[in-house]
């Protein structure tokens, strides 16, 4: 592929508007740099590509008849009977709102719990709860066709089983990063299977001078992280730091479920194949916080922490909640620390709360 001629030069193209490119645009100018987001292609010292990535709409007949979660802030009215596919944390944000708002919602899902990333105790406890919220799940199923019909969309499970019509079926199985049609194969930009394009711990493509974050990249799919990784970048070009970079370790997470999660290092699983068993001690609790003491169904709250040898370092901290979306930033500072278990224990608790028991919890799960 010939050159193609630049009509101008700048310090530094980002390519996509979205939060990292647009966190690191921001970043960058505030050291004096020249920047151009998004619009027409220009040359440039250094090239961020930050362009995202979109829902994904499995290869089955009749895909195109569902929306993803893009369409659902394009709905004009409230869907009375909806079917919701997807066991993370789009779908069950989405089937929870659509349950809350009245709507008659199916969730089919491949495995027995959803969240299955999470950890177990968490994963089965907001399982619970998403029922508890008057959605059905279609639990080991997997979708094998849709049609649509007179009185709505027809969904056919894998089972046989065919699901009563739905106004609206709504795909939340995964995002695909946007980088078909970008260009990468012209300039041999190495990618994954997936299409993700792959980076270094600096955020360095194999290309010199060109760097991708964000969704796009592949790596932990939040905002506040390709925000990060984005901020770190302009620094580490722009500002005279070298060996910035972002920690993917230990990044906090939270699904705005009813009740919310909050989770922050390994799963029980992660850490004892990560450190054996023998090498693992696991704090949990469950209980009905004082926000319940009135209603007359008692929700649940359940903690867990996970200590790493004889020192009991912190390599886990997971729960589900009343609140548990706002208590994990500070939690999150202590295990990124690298807090140990007689650190909770010497913080005084803060008495009538949820977040005292993870600074009282005294006997290990035998």
């Amino acid at each position: 592929m010939a050159p193609v001629p630049a009509s101008k030069h700048f310090d530094y193209l980002v390519l996509g508007g979205g939060s990292g490119g647009i966190a690191s645009a921001r970043r960058a100018a505030e050291f004096g740099i020249k920047v151009v987001v998004d619009g027409t292609i220009y040359s440039a010292d250094h090239i961020l590509v930050a362009v995202g990535g979109q829902p994904t709409l499995p290869t089955i007949p009749g895909a195109e008849l569902g929306i993803t979660s893009d369409g659902f802030f394009q709905l004009k009215e409230r869907p009375q009977r909806v079917v919701v596919v997807g066991a993370g944390y789009i779908a069950v944000e989405m089937a929870q709102i659509f349950a809350g708002l009245g709507s008659s919602t199916t969730l089919a899902i491949r495995g027995h719990t959803v969240l299955r990333y999470f950890d177990s105790l968490i994963s089965e406890a907001v399982t619970e709860e998403v029922e508890h919220s008057g959605v059905n799940i279609k639990r080991g199923v997997e979708v094998a066709t849709v049609k649509k019909t007179s009185e709505g969309v027809v969904v056919t499970l894998n089972t046989g089983e065919v699901l009563p019509p739905a106004d609206v079926l709504l795909w939340a199985v995964g995002r695909s990063p946007n980088t078909e049609g970008l260009g990468c194969d012209e300039i041999n930009m190495s990618l994954d299977k997936q299409g993700h394009v792959v980076v270094d711990d600096f955020q360095n493509t194999n290309i010199e001078g060109v760097y991708a974050l964000g969704d796009v990249a592949g790596k932990a799919l939040l905002t506040p992280v390709a925000i990060a990784a984005g901020r770190r970048l302009a620094h580490r070009l722009f500002d005279n730091q070298p060996s910035l970079k972002l920690d993917y370790t230990n990044i906090p997470s939270v699904v705005f479920s009813h009740p919310p999660i909050g989770s922050i290092g390994l799963t029980e699983k992660e850490a004892t194949q990560q450190f054996g068993e023998e090498n693992i001690t696991v704090y949990e609790t469950k209980f009905s916080p004082m926000y319940h003491a009135m209603t007359t169904r008692k929700q649940n709250t359940v903690m867990k922490l996970i200590c790493k040898g004889k020192e009991e370092t912190v390599v886990g901290l997971h729960m589900m909640g009343r609140g548990c979306d706002e208590m994990l930033q500070g939690f999150s500072v202590a295990v990124k620390m690298g807090a140990t278990k007689s650190d909770f224990d010497s913080c005084v608790a803060i008495h009538p709360t949820s977040s005292e028991e993870f600074v009282t919890m005294r006997n290990p799960r035998k």
